[in-house]
C-alpha cells in the first residue's frame, strides 16, 4: 500500500447503472484496505442514457488526490466527451489521462493497480494490458 495519495479512477459510461456497477465490481475485486478513489460518471444528469461533461468533471474532481486521474470510457460519445474536456484544459485536473482499455477488465486492472500505489503511467499500463486477456 502507498503512503501518499492514490491515482483516482473515473468510469464513464452512457448508463449510470452500468458505470456504478463496474465501479462496485472493480472496487470489490481490489480487496479490502485502502482502495483507490473511484467515481462513476454515467448517463445524463437527469438519469437518462448519454454522456455528461458536468458529471465527468465532477467525478474527476472528487477522485483527484494529487496522484493523477485515469479515465476509462465505454464507447463513442463518452470517449469524445472526455477527449474534449482534456483538450479544453480547464475542466479536469491537470493530471487527467484518458486510458484506452476495455471498460470492465480495464477498470478492474486500473483500480487494483492504483490501490496498490501504482503511479498514473503504471495504472494506465495495467488497464491497457487488459486488452490481451484471453478468455478461451
Amino acid at each position: 500500500m502507498a503512503d501518499g495519495p492514490l491515482v483516482g479512477i473515473v468510469l464513464v459510461s452512457h448508463s449510470g447503472p452500468v458505470a456504478e456497477a463496474v465501479a462496485a465490481l472493480a472496487t470489490g475485486l481490489a480487496g479490502g484496505g485502502n482502495t483507490a478513489p473511484v467515481a462513476a460518471a454515467g448517463g445524463t444528469a437527469d438519469g437518462g442514457l448519454g454522456t455528461s461533461a458536468e458529471l465527468i468533471s465532477a467525478a474527476a474532481s472528487r477522485v483527484d488526490g494529487g496522484a493523477g486521474v485515469a479515465v476509462l470510457a465505454d464507447l463513442g460519445s463518452a470517449v469524445l466527451t472526455v477527449k474534449a474536456l482534456i483538450a479544453e484544459g480547464d475542466e479536469l485536473p491537470d493530471s487527467t489521462r484518458l486510458v484506452d482499455a476495455p471498460f470492465v477488465e480495464g477498470a478492474v486492472a486500473a483500480v487494483v493497480s492504483a490501490s496498490a500505489g501504482a503511479d498514473l503511467a503504471s495504472v494506465e499500463a495495467a488497464a491497457t494490458e487488459a486488452y490481451t486477456y484471453r478468455k478461451v
